[in-house]
């Protein structure tokens, strides 16, 4: 059997919830525990057989740091990627269209489909292993989940035959409730599914015919979503697979921390060489944490749970850090404290100095809870309570307290801030 994966990874977008993190590197690239948020998406792929190739599609500019991961992954995971650049958005399925050649090429069996904007304990093997059980005119398997009937309606929203598990009726975030099976941006397909999508690209082409270019919707834009599981919803060829593991989308830096936390407890499974151990001239470790080879961190320092130590990192004495994530280069001085908060790349907190968020987690203590990614303003404008983000190169100064604030990159604070956007 060949396999083929293609990871979509979007580009840059104004008014991104993801700033200011998506201003210093791709939000794909930004590491969650350690590493790159579509590392683990290659992980899972790598890991099912037959899996010959990773492609990514998106219309980022290749830079260096895309590049070097790619090298990297595909060192370490003995497996082929390659980045192919859309001349503009396409849309969820205009990207395979468009590459269709390429995915194509060696005829694979079946391939992923995957969003690099969630993450999970990604469960490829099972989800093969229904979708080959269905009939050969299958075109598509959805990763599905629950979700509370609030949080349903952000999301596309399954209605299913219970016995077969087809999907009888698709709506994309619905108005009103549909149903509690949410779909999480996973999929298996055959390649019989650019049946469809060339269908809906002719019936685009003949839409945009003699309109005005500048108001016309692009041709090659198809939503996979909308343009193509809607209609084949009933028709005996879409599936819905469940899955009961950890998922969540990354929209926010907020989502960040959450999946940090999710894939530090999956490691104790999966990678618990990751994991910092206590031992005698080493920090006191509390839960899951990880710590970069390259960090330096005072023996004094409290870290845990849930947080991440990244590279070239220095902790000071007596330094607490907790469900936070601490990114390449910054410097932690004596006796900072510092929750449920990101500090960018290169920032350097003061002596005494405190950095706390509100992480807006209706269930914290479930370890697999779905929760809505945090919106950066409530509906009235003000700033939503949540997480502190300390952009890139930022000077935090001894002994204030920053909380539930966004500081965007080359700033030097002079005090304390709450529920602020330092511009």
């Amino acid at each position: 059997m060949m396999l083929k994966t293609i990871i979509l990874v979007g580009g840059p977008m104004k008014g991104t919830r993801f700033r200011p993190l998506s201003l210093e590197t791709p939000k794909p690239l930004f590491p969650v525990a350690g590493f790159p948020i579509i590392h683990h998406h290659v992980e899972a792929c790598a890991q099912v057989e037959g899996m010959k190739e990773v492609i990514l599609i998106g219309f980022y500019q290749p830079n260096d740091a895309l590049n070097r991961f790619i090298t990297q992954a595909q060192q370490q995971f003995k497996i082929q990627i390659r980045y192919l650049q859309e001349y503009t958005a396409l849309g969820t399925a205009g990207g395979i269209y468009h590459f269709r050649d390429q995915i194509l090429a060696g005829n694979p069996d079946y391939f992923f489909l995957m969003n690099a904007d969630v993450c999970g304990d990604f469960p490829l093997k099972e989800m093969l292993q229904f979708h080959m059980k269905k009939p050969a005119s299958t075109y598509c398997t959805i990763l599905g989940t629950e979700a509370t009937r609030q949080q349903s309606l952000t999301y596309g929203c399954i209605v299913e035959s219970k016995d077969t598990h087809e999907v009888m009726h698709y709506v994309e975030k619905p108005e009103t409730f549909i149903s509690t099976t949410i779909n999480c941006g996973i999929y298996l397909c055959s390649p019989t599914l650019f049946g469809p999508l060339e269908v809906e690209f002719k019936k685009n082409l003949e839409q945009n015919y003699n309109c005005d270019y500048n108001t016309a919707p692009a041709k090659e834009v198809i939503r996979m979503e909308q343009d193509i599981f809607v209609p084949l919803a009933s028709t005996g060829k879409l599936y819905v697979y469940h899955t009961d593991r950890f998922w969540s989308q990354i929209k926010s830096a907020g989502a960040a921390i959450y999946a940090n936390r999710h894939y530090l407890d999956l490691y104790q499974k999966s990678h618990p060489e990751r994991l910092a151990k206590n031992s005698v001239g080493k920090p006191q470790i509390r839960g899951d944490v990880f710590i970069h080879p390259s960090a330096q961190v005072h023996e004094t320092a409290v870290l845990g749970p849930n947080a991440t130590i990244g590279k070239n990192c220095v902790v000071g004495e007596g330094v607490r850090v907790r469900d936070s994530v601490i990114l390449e280069g910054a410097v932690l001085q004596d006796h900072c404290c510092v929750l449920d908060s990101i500090i960018g790349w290169n920032s350097q907190i003061g002596v005494w100095t405190r950095i706390e968020g509100t992480p807006n987690d209706p269930n914290p203590n479930k370890p697999f809870a779905k929760i809505e990614t945090t919106q950066t303003f409530t509906n009235d404008g003000k700033l939503n309570p949540s997480i502190t983000v300390i952009g890139s190169d930022v000077q935090v100064p001894s002994e204030v307290i920053i909380l539930n604030s966004i500081v965007l990159p080359n700033k030097e604070l002079s005090g304390c801030y709450k529920n602020q956007i330092i511009l």
